[in-house]
C-alpha cells in the first residue's frame, strides 16, 4: 500500500498503526508538503495535476491501493481513482461516515483550509446514511452537510505545528474540543491531531481519522490481492455501514 501525506511526522503515526493492526501489511511512504501549500494558498483544486501525479508515481511504484491522509486534498485523490487501475482512498471518510450517524456533528481543525471538504464529505455520509435508512432525505440534510455540522479553528494550533513544538499544538488542539458546546460527536479533521483526542476532557466522543483509514485501505488491498477489487468507484465503498463499524474500532 502507498500513502500519500503531506507531513513527515504522519509517516510513523501510520507505520505504528501497522505494526498493532496490521502486521504483515507492506506500506510506501510519499511526503510532498508542497500539495498541502498550494491547497492552502489557491484552493484544493489548484493541487489536482500534483495530486494526480503522486498517484500514477504510486501505481507505477506498484501500489495495490493508495491512501490520501490529507483531508485538504482527500476529495481530489478520490476523484483520480477511476484512472489509477487501483483504488485510491482518503484517510476521513471512515471517521466522516461514523459522524453521520449523530444529530449534532462539531469538526475541528486547526488548517482553516481543512474545514470545507471535511464538512462536504460528513454531508455525503449524511446522505448515504439516509438513503440507506430508507431513501428519505431528512429535513438536516444539506449538500455541504453544514446543517447538521459546525466547523471550530483551533486558533495558533496550527503555528505551534509548524514551529515542530508538537505537544504544544496538541494542547492547542484539546482545548478547542473541550470548547465545543452542544455536539454530540466531535471529529478531528487532520490526521495530526489524533492524539489530542486522549489531551481532550470532554465527555463527548472524539473521532480521528488514522486507524479507521488505514483499516479501510486494507481491506481495500486484501481485495485487490483477491481479486475482487472494484476498480471503479471504490471510494464509496469504504463508507456507509462498514466503515461506521470500523471508525468505531
Amino acid at each position: 500500500m502507498a500513502l500519500l501525506h503531506t507531513s513527515q511526522v504522519h509517516v510513523p503515526v501510520f507505520d505504528a498503526l501497522r505494526d498493532r493492526h496490521h502486521p504483515g501489511l507492506r506500506l510506501r511512504h510519499t511526503v510532498d508538503g508542497e500539495l498541502l501549500a498550494r491547497a492552502r494558498s489557491h484552493g484544493p483544486e489548484a493541487a489536482a495535476g500534483a495530486v494526480r501525479a503522486a498517484l500514477a508515481g504510486a501505481v507505477t511504484g506498484g501500489a495495490e491501493a493508495v491512501l490520501c491522509t490529507c483531508s485538504t486534498i482527500g476529495a481530489v485523490a478520490e476523484r483520480c481513482a477511476g484512472d489509477m487501475g487501483v483504488p485510491v482512498l482518503r484517510v476521513d471518510r471512515p471517521m466522516a461516515a461514523a459522524a453521520a450517524a449523530h444529530r449534532r456533528i462539531a469538526v475541528v481543525a486547526a488548517v482553516e483550509s481543512t474545514l470545507r471538504p471535511t464538512v462536504a464529505l460528513i454531508g455525503e455520509e449524511v446522505a448515504r446514511e439516509e438513503r440507506e435508512a430508507g431513501g428519505r432525505t431528512g429535513e438536516h440534510t444539506a449538500s455541504d452537510g453544514s446543517a447538521r455540522v459546525r466547523t471550530h479553528l483551533a486558533e495558533g494550533a496550527w503555528e505551534r505545528f509548524e514551529a515542530g513544538d508538537h505537544d504544544g499544538y496538541l494542547d492547542a488542539v484539546a482545548a478547542a474540543v473541550d470548547a465545543v458546546r452542544d455536539a454530540d460527536v466531535v471529529v478531528l479533521a487532520q490526521v495530526s491531531m489524533a492524539a489530542a483526542a486522549a489531551r481532550a476532557t470532554t465527555s463527548v466522543p472524539v473521532l480521528s481519522s488514522p486507524r479507521p483509514g488505514l483499516a479501510a485501505a486494507a481491506r481495500a488491498v486484501e481485495a485487490a490481492k483477491a481479486g475482487d477489487a472494484v476498480l471503479e468507484g471504490q471510494a464509496p465503498a469504504v463508507g456507509g455501514a462498514a466503515a461506521r463499524e470500523s471508525a468505531a474500532r
